[in-house]
């Protein structure tokens, strides 16, 4: 039986961590890329816990083991395909306890070498929180713009052609707005979106600088971290303007057109827009949006008003928050703003810099 560091993990190629938690714990806290293999399943771990609470550790791990036997030839077979299959699994449990050490040790009993994670899950949670600050490049590119300028468009094109792009909204699941969950499902909790920004930022490493759009702090459920702000505020800043009708076909292409004949979509619309009415605070308004998103029948409508009297004007004072000039970038086509950013960025870094950047 080997142990390894989180380091050597996250810098290897051939490593697959293998979680045996319960699925309950994976889902709520895992590294990314890692596949899960449950000794317990979520009820039978409740039930493994309340034992112990109520009759002790020794008659916990006799129940444990009631449970677990007849699973391991099942179990083992999974962990030896994946190995079959040209990767090293890495078997990892919360804190590198006794889960991980007994299936480590009935892989080694069955013939197969095994190798674990030392200190588990907890020990890679403290390891990135420990990593993002120092990864974290020294220039910050900012995309700023109001909403339906086309940004994410931009980064991912950008993100495409090889750049050190760093899509916070897809690390968080969420598109940083009030509708930002609508048709992908919950946001990324913290310590998902902390594990693929650390992933990320282990992906452009040696970049000076990394590309990022103008969010607020909170995405969702997730916080950026302060060091991320405070050097966005100095950043390179490119200002995405675009004409309100190609904004509103963007929205509407992205957020209705997707999900506007599914059942659910007009009953979140609504509870969305009831959401914002303290905020309007113009009954008269808030009743026509209700209206339309009840109707159904033309969600521009209410795009145009959310942009005029919501969104737009929410979004006008951020600009304050940073310093420096704003290069002003069309963004209606988003593969000629795309263009121009990174032609702006090829010039004002050397270009061995912008090479070894794209090559990452």
């Amino acid at each position: 039986m080997k142990d390894i560091t989180v380091e050597e993990l996250v810098n290897s190629k051939s490593y697959v961590p293998i979680d045996v938690r319960a699925p309950i714990e994976h889902q709520e806290a895992s590294i990314p890329g890692s596949v899960n293999i449950p000794l317990f399943t979520n009820e039978e771990r409740a039930e493994v816990g309340t034992i112990y609470k109520n009759s002790g550790d020794q008659a916990a791990k006799w129940r444990a083991m009631e449970i677990v036997s007849p699973k391991l030839p099942s179990l083992l077979k999974e962990i030896r395909l994946l190995e079959d299959s040209g990767v090293q699994p890495v078997i990892h449990c919360w804190r590198g306890g006794s889960r991980s050490k007994a299936v480590a040790s009935f892989l080694e009993f069955s013939g197969i070498p095994s190798i674990r994670l030392s200190g588990g899950y907890r020990a890679y949670r403290e390891y990135i929180l420990e990593q993002i600050p120092l990864l974290l490049p020294e220039k910050a590119v900012v995309l700023h713009g109001l909403t339906g300028t086309g940004k994410t468009d931009i980064l991912k094109i950008i993100q495409k052609e090889g750049y050190p792009v760093l899509d916070l909204e897809q690390m968080a699941n969420h598109r940083g707005s009030l509708f930002g969950t609508i048709g992908i499902g919950d946001g990324h909790n913290q310590k998902t979106f902390d594990a693929l920004l650390f992933e990320r930022l282990n992906e452009i490493k040696g970049s000076p600088y990394f590309i990022i759009e103008a969010e607020s702090k909170r995405i969702g459920r997730a916080v950026q971290p302060e060091l991320m702000m405070e050097r966005k505020v100095d950043g390179i800043h490119f200002l995405v303007q675009s004409s309100v009708e190609s904004r509103i076909e963007r929205i509407h292409g992205e957020y209705v057109e997707p999900f506007k004949d599914q059942e659910w979509f007009r009953d979140e619309v609504l509870e969305k827009i009831r959401k914002i009415e303290k905020r309007v605070k113009n009954p008269a308004l808030v009743a026509q949006l209700e209206e339309e998103a009840a109707l159904g029948r033309d969600y521009r409508a209410v795009i145009s008003i959310l942009f005029e009297h919501y969104y737009d004007p929410r979004y006008s004072h951020t600009l304050k928050d940073y310093r420096g000039q704003f290069i002003q970038v069309n963004g209606d086509r988003s593969e000629v703003a795309a263009a121009a950013i990174t032609k702006e960025l090829d010039k004002r870094f050397s270009r061995n810099e912008a090479f070894s950047v794209k090559q990452k």
